[in-house]
């Protein structure tokens, strides 16, 4: 059977290399979400400065939900200091180090901050040096509070060596001179001061000088498992790293930046595997139908239902195992470009590696070759049950009635395509969006269904009304229209998915960004923004200095957190990681988040103010006392004091500055907003202020356009290789279908038509195609994008790039016509005996 369907694939080589190809993006697309899992679940960052710790024992940094993926923690989770002495006296341990850190930076002689990794986490305690694998320290420990030691990489930056002098801010004090007491050389951008210095700096930040951030333990190489496992015995709701997992303990922004990996392979998951359904599908159709004749003839001597559908899977799983290898290997190759993507939008730390293993690669192979067999099974499915007879009439035309029961399906699936896009009006949110362009995919699968059927009616009803006086080419493509109704709506309907998958998903992620603009910029009153990104926060003093500066009326810090708030949906209790936005005091005069209920003025202590949708959705009215996870998983109760609309632009949670004292990882606001009186002096006065503290910036809010976020560059990247993906796979099946017309062509050439006759036919073939595709598309799109308009912008207008709709036109008529003109031209080229005979 597999050598019958090797030489009979060798017979059909344009349809094999649709299905080839389709395959072959498939297998791209999901080894590199394959290996995007896989790096999600079981990479670890670099043990780093933590490399001389046998055994790292920190705060978990995650917590199991119901739902089944672990929430992450971004913020430092931290341990109290007296752990540090019960480890040190358990049996087999050499040294226990208690790790703190705190925000810290140096500025070279040129006045310049000398730039770190994290300058939040930079400054630790001089016993953290045992801590390194090979510290190489040149000089000797600092001892008193103006001494420190450099990582060799920020001695090299700051140009000091021992002896020298260097100017350090540190812990949100302003910059101070310190005396250089050495040099080591086995660290890189960290600053180690005197550990009771380092102790009172981190207490000016947390609060508390009784926590560490983590505690390292070096045993004897024979013991280290047996003191792990003692260690876990005695703190089993610690984490005990040993190995490759250290380098967790010490960044906990990995952890987090696992969770996103795993929920980007969970968003693409479903949308890469109903395109690639979609796409395989259709190509292993188009080969099946170039196939008709002889599986006919097959059935007529004698050959059964089961062995004619196990030759045409045969025929795929060979094109399947011929393209698994390049197939696999552009995937690892695209998640290493995406994995490259996620770096530089900042979403990723440079510091977590990919992790590569067979394990995507076979998955991948052992699903494609899953979804082949089904595949091409199902499309053999009503040939090789017909009768021998019916299926040799049937091999040279369509059947006469598309199936009305199959039309029928895929109006229900565009009737729940329909509900499912008015999804935005009911939960205005970014979640609610994500609808929009599963509802347009969806509907365009309905519309797939409901094809052939629809086709079929529209030629049957254009024929009939077409004039007498009507070129023979246009009658030609007329009835072809009608009579090959399955063929046709098989193009139509893959070139209108391009169309609404391209339409949706870019005008809802333009749409959505507007919105938010939209939103942040009412809500913004103050003309200026006061960051200090280089120093891991803003100095404690600059707000203070800030508000009495000339022509100010008003400041506030701003930063960002995230939250987790336990809540019930459908009776379950769901727990996710969400972002929330942190308001010191003052900021209803820098801030108009159009509050409905409650006073911004009480977000003081342990209370929160909230959007309307979520005090809806959650039942969390004003006065509510709800319960929260802080960033570092620390439980809380707050208070509901204020309920505002303008969620969209600042967050669904707005916390107060006092209920996270203590729980961020540097202790520090992220920047300051600042209102003034809008005259020259008083830029000047805040530009003056600002210059003249190192590491200190200013912007104006409103000097230019929001930038975009980087999951909209995300979701473009991704919207971009699965839209390629998509066109070239229709491309490859449009050129296979039209190249099997070469029977076709042939006795129309033997019955008189000329080769000008002919390519006009099929001229007005892909225009019909394109035209109906370009239509269908846009209305699957239409309602989905209305919908999501009136509930992010009050107008049933999608906001987003003028030339996206006439570009996306044009691209699809450009394929149409090619994919069409080219392969008649070649058949044109050939005798049409030659042609009759093949």
């Amino acid at each position: 059977m597999i050598s019958l369907a090797a030489r009979m694939a060798r017979r059909r080589i344009s349809s094999m290399i649709a299905v080839a190809l389709a395959i072959l993006g498939g297998l791209t697309l999901v080894t590199a979400t394959g290996v995007i899992v896989e790096t999600g679940l079981s990479s670890h960052a670099p043990t780093g400065r933590l490399g001389g710790a046998d055994i790292v024992v920190s705060a978990e940094q995650s917590m199991p939900t119901q739902e089944g993926l672990p929430v992450s923690f971004a913020e430092r989770r931290r341990l109290p200091a007296d752990l540090v002495t019960d480890l040190a006296a358990l049996p087999g341990v050499s040294r226990a180090v208690g790790d703190v850190s705190f925000p810290a930076a140096a500025v070279s002689s040129a006045g310049d901050v000398v730039p770190s990794a994290d300058p939040r986490t930079a400054g630790h305690g001089w016993a953290s040096v045992d801590l390194i694998e090979k510290p190489g320290v040149v000089g000797s420990p600092p001892r008193s509070q103006n001494e420190v030691a450099l990582g060799r990489t920020a001695a090299e930056a700051a140009d000091v060596k021992p002896g020298d002098d260097v100017q350090i801010t540190v812990a949100g004090e302003p910059a101070a001179s310190f005396r250089v007491s050495a040099v080591v050389q086995g660290a890189t951008d960290e600053l180690f001061f005197a550990d009771s210095a380092a102790s009172g700096m981190a207490a000016l930040t947390q609060g508390s000088s009784t926590a560490v951030d983590l505690i390292g333990i070096k045993a004897a190489p024979e013991a280290v498992e047996s003191v792990a496992t003692a260690i876990r015995d005695r703190t089993p709701n610690l984490s005990v790293s040993t190995g490759a997992d250290r380098g967790d303990s010490g960044a906990p922004g990995t952890t987090a930046a696992r969770g996103l990996l795993l929920l980007l392979a969970a968003s693409l998951a479903g949308l890469i595997l109903m395109i690639i359904g979609f796409v395989v599908a259709g190509a292993c159709a188009v080969s099946l139908s170039g196939q008709q004749r002889e599986l006919a003839l097959l059935r007529a001597v004698g050959a059964t239902p089961l062995q004619v559908r196990r030759l045409v899977a045969g025929q795929a799983s060979v094109v399947a195992l011929l393209v698994m290898a390049p197939g696999v290997a552009l995937g690892y190759l695209l998640a290493g470009q995406l994995r490259d993507l996620l770096i530089q939008l900042g979403l990723l730390p440079a510091a977590l590696p990919s992790t590569v293993s067979a394990l995507p690669g076979l998955a991948a192979a052992a699903l494609m070759l899953a979804l082949v067999q089904l595949t091409t099974r199902a499309a053999a499915w009503r040939t090789s049950r017909m009768p021998a007879t019916e299926a040799v009439a049937q091999s040279t035309s369509e059947p006469r009635t598309p199936n009305r029961l199959r039309a029928l399906a895929g109006l229900l699936v565009i009737v729940a395509a329909t509900v499912l896009s008015v999804t935005p009006i009911v939960v205005p949110t970014e979640l609610g969006a994500a609808a929009t362009s599963t509802a347009g995919i969806l509907a365009a699968i309905g519309l797939a269904m409901a094809g052939p059927w629809t086709v079929s009616r529209v030629g049957r009803v254009f024929v009939a009304r077409l004039p007498r006086r009507a070129a023979v080419s246009t009658w030609l493509a007329a009835s072809n229209l009608r009579g090959h109704a399955q063929r046709f709506a098989g193009v139509m309907t893959a070139l209108a998915m391009a169309v609404a998958f391209a339409i949706t998903w870019g005008l809802s992620q333009t749409t959505v960004l507007s919105a938010t603009s939209a939103d942040a910029r009412a809500a913004t009153l103050a003309q200026h923004r006061i960051g200090a990104d280089a120093l891991g926060g803003v100095p404690r003093d600059l707000l203070a200095a800030t508000k009495t500066s000339p022509g100010v009326q008003g400041a506030a810090s701003v930063s960002g957190t995230s939250i987790v708030w336990p809540h019930r949906v459908f009776g379950d209790v769901e727990s996710e990681t969400e972002s929330a936005i942190v308001l010191g005091p003052g900021a209803a005069g820098v801030l108009d988040l159009d509050v409905r209920a409650g006073d911004l003025d009480q977000l003081t202590g342990d209370t929160i103010a909230i959007s309307g949708d979520v005090s809806q959705a959650r039942d969390a009215p004003l006065g509510q006392t709800v319960n929260l996870l802080l960033g570092d998983g620390s439980p809380v109760q707050a208070r509901v004091v204020a309920i505002y609309e303008r969620g969209l632009g600042f967050g669904p949670v707005a916390l107060s500055h006092d209920l996270v004292k203590g729980h961020t990882t540097s202790g520090l606001d992220q920047s300051i907003l600042v209102r003034t009186d809008g005259t020259a002096a008083s830029a000047n006065a805040l530009t003056a202020l600002v210059e003249a503290r190192p590491g200190i910036d200013l912007e104006n809010t409103d000097a230019a356009p929001t930038a975009a976020p980087a999951g909209l560059w995300l979701n473009l990247a991704a919207i971009s290789v699965i839209l390629g993906y998509l066109l070239l796979s229709i491309a490859n099946k449009i050129v296979a279908m039209t190249a099997q017309r070469a029977h076709e062509i042939a006795t129309l050439r033997l019955i008189g038509a000329t080769h000008r006759q002919i390519r006009a036919m099929v001229r007005r073939e892909a225009a019909a195609v394109a035209g109906s595709a370009t239509i269908a598309g846009l209305a699957v799109s239409a309602l989905p994008l209305a919908f999501l308009s009136i509930g992010f912008l009050g107008t049933p207008w999608p906001a987003g790039p003028v030339l996206l709709l006439p570009v996306t036109v044009a691209v699809i008529v450009c394929l149409a016509f090619v994919t069409i003109e080219v392969p008649t031209r070649l058949a044109l080229r050939k005798p049409p005996a030659e042609a009759l005979r093949r």
